[in-house]
């Protein structure tokens, strides 16, 4: 056997497939019956496996994973030319022209001929529609073939799909790409109008530069084209019926997006920057929404609201979310928007959503969107049934930079998009530098969202012209990035260039297309008012949000609560619920004869079937929420036998709105986002969020301190969203008693929310049919409510339906059996929540003896029930004694918030003193023993004469 021939053979094996095989050769070699028969006999035909040498091998093998055999036959060689046609589209994009500042350098070493042993003479030999079926007529052959990929796939607008593994999707990407579709020409007047756009977004920076020294405006120069791009966007959308368009993004060309997407008038831009007044110069037509809270916020952090009257070009609603500067918290709120303006919710059952009626455009920053998690969980929402928006188009406005951190510093992923491949989200890069081949990579988005309603992925490359902010130096830490800058021409310059070249405009056209854009901007200027030499710094909130809620009827009629109690517990015959779980069900038909009272769960379902009835629609998500963390609340049924679902609330008699329950995905920052979201954008939509643990809600902290605590005094946004928190302490440990309560009461103040500890099923029934009945009011506010774990089927928890039928929600509950002898009375102990039911169960066999003790429990933390303790308190002619107790460390929970309040109301001589656990760094001990003693003391301490 000669050399060449045992090679021949041998070399189809490689890596550890060779290894193997030399091993077990050896084995032969020192003993030929211990090898398998099989391998004996190849070893006895071939000899020895031999190594190729390196200078036999093709180049770059190991890269492309592919090698002609010794002797290539045509058929051998279309193999080639087609995994060669494969490398170009997943790796064209590395070898694109894709970098404005040409600071990268292409590899195209996977995509070049002698990395296949292909010779041009091979190519011509080969039919082209072995390697491209789609390319256009001209393309006669195999070369023609691989030269027209390497074209479209290398240019300025590059391509990768490869992570997309949907057949459907796959091939659609691939053939609109191929067929030329995804490059349209343009014609003579769309380049002047694109020129116009790059002219007037240009223009309005150099007018705010020179106009403005040394203010921040975050300018958008480097990446101009992100306007046209997503003027495209919007009107693709609009042409295809789309009536609302939500559009998220940070602060960087925030004020150019304002100006020419949403037609922010200059004008009123220019007197913010002016610090005058200029509600005055809101366009009367109101063909733009202008908000303002009462402290209100930077410029560059403001949103608006667009909607059509008869001079807009637009028959839709355009809405730019205010965002403060936590860049990317914006996403789920946008999201939430555009699922709210597609969900139609005037019938019961789940809300009938139509994908169409509304679509999202999510900006993000390319130092953001990898290294914020809150992106990954947004994205992670698309295709689940309760958050789906029937995807979003997202550009990364990429500057090549974070701040002053460069992206070999900021992220371990070649690409800032990266992140999108998890989702199989189809991406496209494209060179900021060239405008049309932005506005091809906008139509080929918005074509994939509409036929295939799923996330699409713009990167758009250019740089940033200036350091981070106007007033930065980025000489100082990015000189190689910004002396290419320094020397590089601005993309309008660029485009007034090509188009000169091309015979479109004359060199006159373009200078009065520049003058008129100045006077144009100056004309605005000189309408803005004077700066105000003396503003006003009271920032007071209006009197509908000062005055709060006024008095409202939340009880219902025995008659409409026997027949929602009816309805609740009733499913069709043939439905299987587990037999255990259809027992505890059917117990609460027995509330009106006296064997059950209505427990905490029973009362949210009966408040639920009660608003729905009222024409509310209601929404309702969180981890586990359908069947509740505790095993509760069981609002979705289930049949045993074929998992089919069945809700009773969607059957409610009467019911003239929807019901939405949905289990979110285990995240809190994206989920409590679209919620607030949701709510924002469907105001007369009763919204719920349950945390799975209220200690949970920790990681949506951004969301309650810039949105929900906030976002009425920043930016007049109107919020009734629900949090209901499970909070108590019962030894479970630090991660699964405190929601921290002390966190919400810290952000309470100007009546911004209501923030609740109660302690009965008949108060959370009121709480929530107040919440409802107020959606619709101007003093409408978010509610954060403590809820129970313990508690949930609590006897001393639980209510006569009498508490339903007669109650109404009262701030503050003074204890049944005391208090009664007001001369007696010489202490009197305040709590809240869960603690306060431990406190009853402790003297309740006692109260008789307690003649010197009162209790109150204030549900209502904030606004807190000032008026309503002082009328108490003055009842008491020989109080000498007031406790604050709680079950949480004193550091936390409501003590230091009600500390000044109750020193306030005291009366002469009486001493305010607090039980409860020490000053603590944790929450709690994690030992349920050491837990019981704890809360025992405290209860002792709190009733020590």
């Amino acid at each position: 056997m000669n050399q060449q021939a045992s090679r021949g053979f041998w070399d189809r094996f490689s890596g550890p497939n060779l290894g193997y095989v030399m091993e077990v050769y050896e084995n032969y070699l020192n003993s030929p019956d211990s090898v398998d028969p099989e391998m004996r006999a190849l070893f006895e035909q071939w000899g020895a496996p031999v190594v190729s040498n390196s200078s036999e091998s093709t180049h770059g093998q190991a890269d492309v994973s592919f090698q002609l055999p010794a002797n290539p036959t045509m058929t051998s060689k279309i193999v080639a030319a087609v995994k060669l046609a494969d490398n170009i589209r997943a790796y064209g994009h590395l070898a694109a022209d894709i970098y404005p500042l040409n600071d990268r350098e292409k590899d195209t070493r996977r995509i070049e001929l002698s990395e296949f042993d292909l010779t041009e003479d091979d190519l011509k030999q080969i039919s082209p529609s072995f390697i491209c079926p789609d390319a256009p007529a001209e393309v006669t052959n195999g070369l023609d073939a691989i030269n027209y990929l390497k074209e479209i796939y290398t240019k300025k607008l590059a391509f990768e799909f490869d992570h997309v593994h949907n057949i459907e999707e796959k091939h659609w990407l691939l053939r609109t790409v191929e067929s030329g579709k995804v490059s349209p020409s343009f014609n003579k007047d769309q380049k002047l109008k694109i020129l116009k756009r790059l002219a007037q977004v240009e223009g309005f920076e150099k007018f705010v530069h020179r106009t403005f020294v040394g203010q921040k405006r975050f300018s958008i120069e480097g990446l101009d084209t992100l306007v046209p791009l997503m003027e495209e966007l919007v009107s693709s959308a609009v042409q295809a019926g789309t009536k609302t368009v939500n559009i998220g993004m940070a602060h960087r060309g925030r004020l150019n997006v304002l100006a020419h997407i949403l037609e922010k008038p200059y004008e009123l831009i220019f007197a913010e920057f002016q610090h005058a007044p200029n509600k005055d110069l809101i366009p009367s037509e109101g063909s733009i929404g202008i908000t303002y809270g009462w402290t209100g916020d930077v410029k560059y952090h403001l949103g608006a609201d667009r909607r059509s009257n008869q001079e807009s070009t637009l028959n839709a609603r355009i809405v730019l979310a205010n965002n403060p500067s936590h860049l990317e918290v914006a996403s789920p709120i946008v999201e939430g928007y555009t699922r709210a303006a597609q969900d139609d919710r005037t019938k019961a059952g789940y809300p009938e959503q139509d994908t169409e009626k509304a679509f999202s455009i999510s900006v993000h920053g390319d130092a953001a969107f990898p290294g914020e998690g809150v992106v990954a969980e947004t994205l992670n929402l698309d295709q689940l049934e309760g958050y789906s928006t029937g995807g979003s188009v997202h550009i990364i406005s990429n500057n090549m930079i974070g701040f002053t951190t460069e992206s070999y510093d900021s992220r371990s992923t070649k690409y800032a998009s990266d992140t999108a491949k998890g989702f199989e989200i189809p991406i496209v890069h494209v060179n900021a530098d060239d405008p049309e081949a932005c506005i091809s990579a906008a139509m080929f988005a918005y074509e994939y969202r509409k036929r295939f309603n799923k996330h699409f992925m713009i990167d758009l490359i250019g740089y940033r012209r200036f350091g981070h902010n106007e007033t930065d130096e980025p000489m100082t830490t990015n000189p190689t990035m910004y002396n290419r800058i320094h020397k590089h021409l601005t993309v309008k310059s660029l485009y007034a260039e090509k188009l000169i070249s091309e015979g479109v405009i004359s060199q006159d056209v373009l200078k009065q297309i520049d003058q008129d854009i100045v006077d144009s901007l100056q004309k605005a200027y000189d309408l803005v008012p004077g700066k105000e030499e003396d503003p006003d710094i009271t920032m007071n909130p209006p009197e509908y949000v000062v005055n709060g809620f006024p008095e409202m009827k939340t009880s219902i009629s025995e008659e409409e609560l026997r027949q929602l109690n009816s309805e609740l517990v009733n499913w069709p015959e043939d439905f299987n619920v587990f037999k255990k779980l259809g027992r505890i069900l059917k117990r609460r038909e027995n509330i009106f004869n006296g064997e059950m009272k209505i427990e905490w769960a029973h009362a949210e379902a009966l408040a639920f079937g009660a608003i729905l009835q009222s024409g509310t629609p209601i929404r309702f998500t969180g981890q586990d929420t359908q069947r509740g963390t505790f095993a509760q609340r069981n609002l979705v049924l289930h049949d045993e036998k074929t998992g089919e679902e069945y809700i009773p609330l969607h059957h409610i008699k009467d019911a003239c709105a929807s019901f939405a329950i949905y289990n979110s995905p285990l995240t809190e920052t994206a989920v409590v986002g679209f919620e607030y979201g949701y709510n924002v954008f469907s105001p007369e939509t009763l919204v719920l969020w349950e945390a799975q643990f209220g200690d949970f809600a920790n990681v949506a902290q951004v969301m309650f301190d810039q949105f929900i605590s906030a976002g009425r005094a920043k930016w007049g946004q109107k919020s009734g969203l629900v949090m209901l928190l499970p909070h108590g302490y019962e030894g479970q440990g630090p991660e699964h008693s405190s929601a921290r309560l002390e966190r919400f009461l810290q952000l309470s103040a100007e009546n911004n929310w209501t923030v609740a500890n109660v302690s009965t099923a008949g108060q959370y029934f009121h709480i929530l049919r107040r919440q409802a009945s107020m959606l619709k009011e101007e003093g409408i506010r978010p509610l954060v409510i403590m809820t129970p774990k313990s508690l949930l089927r609590h006897r001393l928890a639980s209510v006569e339906p009498e508490a339903l039928t007669e109650g109404k929600f009262l701030p503050v509950v003074e204890e049944s059996g005391l208090g009664l002898k007001k001369n007696k009375v010489e202490k009197i102990v305040l709590c809240s929540g869960k603690v306060a039911i431990d406190l009853e169960e402790k003297i309740q066999d006692q109260k008789a003896e307690l003649d010197w003790l009162h209790v109150l429990r204030v549900e209502e933390l904030y606004p807190f029930p000032e008026e309503e303790i002082k009328g108490i308190l003055s009842q008491y002619p020989n109080l000498k004694e007031l406790v604050w107790m709680q079950e949480e460390p004193q550091n936390m929970g409501a003590w230091t918030f009600v500390d000044p309040y109750l020193r306030d109301m005291a009366p002469s001589g009486v001493t305010l003193n607090y039980a409860g656990r020490p000053r603590r760094s944790s929450p709690s001990v994690g030992d349920p023993l050491v837990h019981k003693k704890e809360q025992a003391k405290l209860l002792n301490d709190a009733l020590a004469r």
